[in-house]
């Protein structure tokens, strides 16, 4: 399952990430944000227009917003 499919307030770990389909620079911001192998994310909100963008996840104690597609590229298991 990606990280784009899990339910509202599902908490699940990041176990795999194709960064071969983000852009360069989009893979080294959610690196810094802690999107990686590994992490620990809950889906808090999904945004109301049309795809459901942007979704916002919470990553250890922050909150980001991250678009459809760059959560697509994450594969999640529950926790």
């Amino acid at each position: 399952m990606t990280l784009d499919q899990l339910d509202h307030g599902q908490q699940a770990t990041v176990v795999s990430v194709d960064w071969a389909i983000l852009a360069p620079e989009d893979a080294k911001r959610l690196r810094a944000m802690g999107l990686d192998e590994g992490a620990s994310v809950t889906l808090a909100h999904r945004g109301m227009f049309g795809g459901f963008d942007p979704l916002a996840v919470t990553v250890g104690r922050m909150t980001v917003a991250l678009r459809r597609a760059h959560a697509a590229a994450m594969e999640v298991e529950y926790s």
